[in-house]
């Protein structure tokens, strides 16, 4: 993969929060931090848009994760979780994240999606098609490897997941305090974390 990145580049980033969620939760047993995977997203190139595409709840439990992300610099997008006879739940943001992203592709020299979903290959394959180059951020570990293979770049997280991650640290604490038999450390809140950057996690 040969992506060129420089500081006059126009670059978007749109955000499969749900992916990006369910895979720093099932690998690290931790929370995205947004405020880094956008950092890293542009390195140091002109934002033109960043989007994150989040599933609501009845609860309404995610208006703190809306307003953290937009004083960050985030858009969302939101979309209520569907609830079908039986019980089954779909909810899925793909076909309107590859819509967004082919409409402002043309006024951008760069576009970056944040997922590791597969179903975006044929949407890397288009806008690559059309001349825009296109990176893909994600956990590596939990990644389509075709979705890795076919964007110009893939910058796997999972490489320094603590750039990433909010409260990494004491879960692998507690993970090895397990394993020897010890009582865990106890969590601590999220807003006790310490760093500079706004602290932006995915709802519970």
């Amino acid at each position: 993969m040969a992506a060129i990145k420089h500081n006059a580049q126009r670059v978007a980033v749109f955000i499969d929060t749900q992916n990006l969620y369910h895979s720093a939760k099932n690998l690290y047993r931790a929370r995205v931090n947004f405020a880094g995977v956008l950092k890293e997203s542009l390195a140091g190139r002109i934002l033109v848009r960043a989007v994150a595409y989040v599933v609501t709840t009845e609860s309404g439990e995610e208006k703190a994760f809306f307003d953290a992300l937009t004083k960050i610099g985030i858009e969302t997008k939101t979309k209520d979780l569907q609830i079908f006879y039986g019980g089954a739940k779909k909810a899925d943001w793909d076909v309107g994240m590859a819509v967004d992203a082919v409409k402002l592709a043309p006024k951008l020299d760069a576009v970056v999606l944040a997922t590791g979903d597969g179903d975006f290959v044929p949407l890397v394959e288009y806008l690559k098609n059309s001349g825009t180059q296109v990176e893909v951020i994600a956990f590596g570990k939990s990644s389509s490897q075709r979705l890795k293979e076919s964007a110009d770049d893939f910058i796997d997280m999972s490489i320094e997941p603590r750039k990433f991650l909010m409260g990494q640290t004491k879960n692998i604490l507690s993970m090895a305090a397990g394993a020897m038999g010890a009582a865990p450390e106890p969590e601590m809140p999220a807003d006790s974390e310490e760093g500079g950057e706004p602290k932006v996690v995915g709802a519970d």
